[in-house]
Protein backbone atom coordinates (compact mmCIF):
# COMPACT_ATOMS: atom_id res chain seq x y z
CA UNK A 1 0.00 0.00 0.00
CA UNK A 2 0.87 3.71 -0.85
CA UNK A 3 0.77 6.34 1.51
CA UNK A 4 1.51 10.20 1.36
CA UNK A 5 3.17 11.15 4.41
CA UNK A 6 4.53 7.74 6.36
CA UNK A 7 7.25 5.16 4.47
CA UNK A 8 6.56 1.60 5.46
CA UNK A 9 9.57 -0.52 5.05
CA UNK A 10 10.01 -4.24 6.09
CA UNK A 11 13.45 -6.22 6.32
CA UNK A 12 14.11 -9.65 8.50
CA UNK A 13 10.71 -9.59 10.44
CA UNK A 14 11.16 -5.92 11.40
CA UNK A 15 9.04 -3.27 10.15
CA UNK A 16 10.11 0.46 10.12
CA UNK A 17 7.20 3.00 9.82
CA UNK A 18 8.70 6.26 9.02
CA UNK A 19 6.39 9.82 9.31
CA UNK A 20 7.47 11.78 6.25
CA UNK A 21 6.66 15.13 6.42
CA UNK A 22 10.00 17.10 7.33
CA UNK A 23 8.88 20.41 6.04
CA UNK A 24 5.97 20.39 8.88
CA UNK A 25 8.70 18.26 11.21
CA UNK A 26 6.38 15.30 10.55
CA UNK A 27 3.45 17.25 12.43
CA UNK A 28 0.46 14.92 12.27
CA UNK A 29 -2.26 15.78 10.67
CA UNK A 30 -5.63 14.08 9.76
CA UNK A 31 -4.35 12.17 6.86
CA UNK A 32 -0.99 10.80 8.65
CA UNK A 33 -3.10 9.54 11.67
CA UNK A 34 -5.44 7.71 9.63
CA UNK A 35 -2.05 6.65 7.40
CA UNK A 36 -0.49 5.27 10.48
CA UNK A 37 -3.44 3.65 11.58
CA UNK A 38 -3.72 1.65 8.09
CA UNK A 39 -0.55 1.19 8.05
CA UNK A 40 -0.47 -0.53 11.98
CA UNK A 41 -3.04 -2.85 10.94
CA UNK A 42 -1.69 -4.21 7.92
CA UNK A 43 1.60 -4.82 9.61
CA UNK A 44 -0.51 -6.60 13.02
CA UNK A 45 -2.33 -8.85 10.18
CA UNK A 46 1.27 -9.77 8.74
CA UNK A 47 2.52 -13.33 9.68
CA UNK A 48 6.49 -12.38 8.85
CA UNK A 49 6.68 -8.90 10.85
CA UNK A 50 7.01 -9.51 14.47
CA UNK A 51 8.41 -5.57 15.48
CA UNK A 52 7.69 -2.75 14.34
CA UNK A 53 10.20 0.65 14.74
CA UNK A 54 8.51 3.89 14.55
CA UNK A 55 10.24 7.19 13.66
CA UNK A 56 10.48 10.57 11.99
CA UNK A 57 12.34 11.56 8.41
CA UNK A 58 15.08 13.75 9.02
CA UNK A 59 17.26 14.60 12.28
CA UNK A 60 15.01 17.68 13.36
CA UNK A 61 11.66 15.64 14.79
CA UNK A 62 10.41 12.34 15.47
CA UNK A 63 7.26 14.64 15.43
CA UNK A 64 7.28 18.16 16.68
CA UNK A 65 3.44 17.84 17.39
CA UNK A 66 -0.42 17.97 15.62
CA UNK A 67 -0.95 20.16 12.52
CA UNK A 68 -2.45 22.87 14.76
CA UNK A 69 -4.03 25.09 11.22
CA UNK A 70 -6.14 21.89 10.97
CA UNK A 71 -8.13 22.09 14.05
CA UNK A 72 -7.75 25.84 14.95
CA UNK A 73 -11.25 26.75 14.49
CA UNK A 74 -12.78 23.48 15.71
CA UNK A 75 -15.99 23.41 18.68
CA UNK A 76 -16.63 22.18 21.29
CA UNK A 77 -18.29 18.88 20.07
CA UNK A 78 -15.59 18.75 17.11
CA UNK A 79 -12.67 19.16 19.70
CA UNK A 80 -14.05 16.15 21.15
CA UNK A 81 -14.55 14.13 18.50
CA UNK A 82 -10.96 15.31 17.19
CA UNK A 83 -9.50 13.81 20.86
CA UNK A 84 -11.74 10.68 20.89
CA UNK A 85 -11.23 9.52 17.23
CA UNK A 86 -7.26 9.87 17.56
CA UNK A 87 -6.62 8.00 20.46
CA UNK A 88 -8.95 5.39 19.13
CA UNK A 89 -7.52 5.03 15.74
CA UNK A 90 -3.93 5.66 16.40
CA UNK A 91 -3.22 6.12 20.10
CA UNK A 92 -4.86 3.34 21.78
CA UNK A 93 -4.49 1.00 18.64
CA UNK A 94 -0.58 1.12 18.84
CA UNK A 95 -0.66 0.95 22.72
CA UNK A 96 -2.65 -2.10 22.32
CA UNK A 97 -0.80 -3.79 18.94
CA UNK A 98 0.11 -7.66 20.05
CA UNK A 99 3.45 -6.56 18.01
CA UNK A 100 5.63 -4.62 20.17
CA UNK A 101 6.31 -1.33 18.85
CA UNK A 102 9.74 0.28 19.86
CA UNK A 103 9.79 4.42 19.46
CA UNK A 104 13.36 5.75 17.76
CA UNK A 105 12.51 9.06 19.24
CA UNK A 106 14.93 11.48 16.71
CA UNK A 107 14.70 14.92 17.61
CA UNK A 108 11.27 17.21 19.22
CA UNK A 109 8.63 14.90 20.11
CA UNK A 110 5.85 17.24 21.02
CA UNK A 111 2.33 17.26 21.75
CA UNK A 112 0.82 14.44 19.83
CA UNK A 113 4.92 13.41 19.02
CA UNK A 114 5.15 12.96 22.71
CA UNK A 115 1.84 10.97 22.99
CA UNK A 116 2.58 8.99 20.08
CA UNK A 117 5.97 7.88 21.96
CA UNK A 118 4.67 7.41 24.77
CA UNK A 119 1.82 5.11 23.36
CA UNK A 120 4.46 2.91 21.68
CA UNK A 121 5.71 -0.44 24.28
CA UNK A 122 9.76 0.94 24.32
CA UNK A 123 10.95 4.49 23.51
CA UNK A 124 14.81 5.24 22.75
CA UNK A 125 15.95 8.77 22.06
CA UNK A 126 18.72 10.30 19.97
CA UNK A 127 20.89 12.18 22.08
CA UNK A 128 19.58 15.79 20.65
CA UNK A 129 16.00 14.59 21.81
CA UNK A 130 13.92 17.39 23.02
CA UNK A 131 10.54 16.22 24.65
CA UNK A 132 7.27 17.89 25.91
CA UNK A 133 3.17 18.84 26.18
CA UNK A 134 3.17 22.44 25.03
CA UNK A 135 -0.68 22.23 25.20
CA UNK A 136 -1.34 24.51 27.50
CA UNK A 137 0.59 27.38 26.22
CA UNK A 138 -2.28 27.47 22.93
CA UNK A 139 -5.00 26.98 25.63
CA UNK A 140 -5.60 23.78 25.69
CA UNK A 141 -4.48 20.05 27.36
CA UNK A 142 -2.83 16.88 25.68
CA UNK A 143 -6.00 15.14 23.84
CA UNK A 144 -4.29 12.00 22.43
CA UNK A 145 -3.78 10.26 26.15
CA UNK A 146 -0.74 12.80 27.24
CA UNK A 147 -2.43 13.40 30.78
CA UNK A 148 -2.35 9.67 31.03
CA UNK A 149 0.36 8.07 30.08
CA UNK A 150 3.03 10.51 31.28
CA UNK A 151 1.87 10.16 34.76
CA UNK A 152 2.01 6.30 34.37
CA UNK A 153 5.91 6.77 33.28
CA UNK A 154 7.29 9.28 35.39
CA UNK A 155 4.97 10.06 37.83
CA UNK A 156 2.20 12.54 38.67
CA UNK A 157 4.59 15.12 40.07
CA UNK A 158 6.79 15.65 37.20
CA UNK A 159 3.64 15.01 35.27
CA UNK A 160 1.91 17.86 36.54
CA UNK A 161 5.08 20.49 36.14
CA UNK A 162 5.59 19.64 32.45
CA UNK A 163 2.32 19.42 31.30
CA UNK A 164 1.63 22.91 33.57
CA UNK A 165 4.65 24.71 32.73
CA UNK A 166 4.54 23.52 28.89
CA UNK A 167 8.43 23.03 28.72
CA UNK A 168 10.24 20.81 27.40
CA UNK A 169 13.31 18.11 28.74
CA UNK A 170 16.18 16.52 26.67
CA UNK A 171 17.23 12.93 26.28
CA UNK A 172 18.85 13.03 29.50
CA UNK A 173 16.38 14.03 31.47
CA UNK A 174 13.73 11.70 30.27
CA UNK A 175 16.41 9.14 30.81
CA UNK A 176 16.55 10.01 34.40
CA UNK A 177 12.89 9.91 34.92
CA UNK A 178 12.07 6.47 32.73
CA UNK A 179 9.99 9.05 29.99
CA UNK A 180 12.52 6.57 27.46
CA UNK A 181 14.30 3.48 27.92
CA UNK A 182 17.86 4.28 26.44
CA UNK A 183 19.39 6.99 24.75
CA UNK A 184 21.91 6.53 21.87
CA UNK A 185 23.78 9.31 19.73
CA UNK A 186 21.50 9.53 16.47
CA UNK A 187 23.70 7.95 13.70
CA UNK A 188 23.31 4.54 15.78
CA UNK A 189 19.24 5.41 16.83
CA UNK A 190 17.91 2.87 14.69
CA UNK A 191 20.20 0.24 14.48
CA UNK A 192 20.08 0.19 18.38
CA UNK A 193 16.26 -0.51 17.89
CA UNK A 194 17.07 -3.24 15.60
CA UNK A 195 19.06 -4.82 18.32
CA UNK A 196 16.23 -4.42 21.00
CA UNK A 197 14.09 -6.09 17.88
CA UNK A 198 16.68 -8.79 17.17
CA UNK A 199 16.41 -9.87 20.98
CA UNK A 200 12.56 -9.72 21.09
CA UNK A 201 12.39 -11.50 17.72
CA UNK A 202 14.25 -14.71 19.84
CA UNK A 203 10.94 -14.98 22.37
CA UNK A 204 7.68 -16.67 21.18
CA UNK A 205 5.19 -14.50 19.33
CA UNK A 206 2.29 -15.42 21.44
CA UNK A 207 3.55 -14.65 24.70
CA UNK A 208 4.73 -11.48 23.87
CA UNK A 209 1.56 -10.27 22.60
CA UNK A 210 0.13 -11.46 25.83
CA UNK A 211 2.25 -10.08 28.13
CA UNK A 212 1.84 -6.55 26.19
CA UNK A 213 -2.13 -7.11 27.18
CA UNK A 214 -1.50 -8.16 30.75
CA UNK A 215 0.64 -5.42 31.10
CA UNK A 216 -1.66 -2.91 30.56
CA UNK A 217 -4.41 -4.28 31.99
CA UNK A 218 -2.92 -2.70 35.33
CA UNK A 219 -3.77 0.75 33.71
CA UNK A 220 -6.92 -0.17 32.32
CA UNK A 221 -10.22 1.01 34.69
CA UNK A 222 -12.20 -1.64 35.55
CA UNK A 223 -9.63 -4.81 34.80
CA UNK A 224 -7.96 -6.47 37.04
CA UNK A 225 -3.99 -6.97 36.44
CA UNK A 226 -3.31 -9.76 38.43
CA UNK A 227 -6.57 -11.80 37.17
CA UNK A 228 -5.35 -10.97 33.40
CA UNK A 229 -2.30 -12.08 34.04
CA UNK A 230 -3.41 -15.26 35.49
CA UNK A 231 -5.92 -16.07 32.55
CA UNK A 232 -2.88 -14.74 29.76
CA UNK A 233 -0.55 -17.30 31.74
CA UNK A 234 -2.54 -20.34 31.81
CA UNK A 235 -3.84 -19.63 27.79
CA UNK A 236 0.13 -20.25 27.45
CA UNK A 237 -0.15 -23.68 27.99
CA UNK A 238 -2.91 -24.26 24.99
CA UNK A 239 0.00 -22.84 22.53
CA UNK A 240 2.34 -24.48 20.31
CA UNK A 241 4.98 -21.70 21.17
CA UNK A 242 4.70 -23.03 24.47
CA UNK A 243 5.52 -26.81 23.87
CA UNK A 244 8.18 -25.42 21.85
CA UNK A 245 9.51 -23.42 24.42
CA UNK A 246 9.51 -25.86 27.42
CA UNK A 247 10.46 -28.85 24.75
CA UNK A 248 13.88 -26.98 23.55
CA UNK A 249 14.82 -26.09 27.15
CA UNK A 250 14.59 -29.67 28.16
CA UNK A 251 16.07 -30.77 24.95
CA UNK A 252 19.08 -27.93 25.69
CA UNK A 253 18.40 -26.53 22.36
CA UNK A 254 17.29 -23.17 21.08
CA UNK A 255 13.62 -22.68 20.36
CA UNK A 256 11.86 -22.06 17.08
CA UNK A 257 8.50 -20.13 17.37
CA UNK A 258 5.88 -20.34 15.18
CA UNK A 259 3.66 -17.79 17.07
CA UNK A 260 0.98 -20.72 17.07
Amino acid sequence: MSYENILVASENSIATITINRPTKLNALNKLTIQELHQAFQELEKSHDIRVIILTGSGEKAFVAGADIAEFADFSVEEGVQLAAQGQDILFNFVENLKIPVIAAVNGFALGGGLELAMACHIRVASDNAKMGLPEVSLGVIPGYGGTQRLPQLIGKGRAMEMIMTAGMVNADEAYRTGLVNHIVPQGELLNFCNGIAQKIMKNSPVAISMAINAVNANFKEGENGFQTEIKSFGKCFGTEDFKEGTTAFLEKRKAVFTGE
